[in-house]
C-alpha cells in the first residue's frame, strides 16, 4: 500500500507562512490524485487543496484560494502545500491523502482517497 509521511506543521502567528510536505513511498505508480485535508476540533474533515496528477486539474477550497498553493515534485514523489497569510481559522490537523484510478472524481471529497497520512498539526495564533 501507499505510505504517506507529512511534515512541516507547527505554530505560527497570524499572517505567517508554513510549507507542508507529504512524501509518498511504495506503490506510487498507483497514485492518480493527491490532496490535503484538514480537521479542526469539533469540525468535519474538509478538503483544502488537491490535484489530479498529470492533468492540470487542481482544487482549492474557497477559504484558502489566493493564500495556499499546492504543488508536486514527481521525482521525489512529494506533495507540498505552501500556506501564506495564515489565519487563526486555519488551525487544524492537516492530512495528506492519495487516490487511485478508481477514485479521484471529486477532488474535494475525502471518500475519493484511499490512503492517508498520520497528519501534521498547524496552529495559528492571533
Amino acid at each position: 500500500q501507499v505510505r504517506l509521511v507529512e511534515s512541516g506543521g507547527g505554530s505560527v502567528q497570524a499572517g505567517g507562512s508554513l510549507r507542508l510536505s507529504c512524501a509518498a513511498t511504495e506503490y506510487t505508480y498507483s497514485i492518480y490524485c493527491m490532496g490535503w485535508f484538514r480537521q479542526a476540533p469539533g469540525k468535519e474533515r474538509e478538503g483544502v487543496a488537491a490535484l489530479y496528477i498529470g492533468s492540470g486539474r487542481i482544487y482549492y477550497a474557497d477559504s484558502v484560494k489566493g493564500r495556499f498553493t499546492i504543488s508536486q515534485d514527481n521525482a521525489k514523489n512529494t506533495l507540498y502545500l505552501q500556506m501564506n497569510s495564515l489565519k487563526p481559522e486555519d488551525t487544524a490537523m492537516y492530512y495528506c491523502a492519495t487516490g487511485g484510478p478508481l477514485q479521484c472524481g471529486k477532488l474535494y471529497e475525502s471518500n475519493e482517497y484511499n490512503y492517508w497520512g498520520q497528519g501534521t498539526q498547524v496552529t495559528v495564533s492571533s
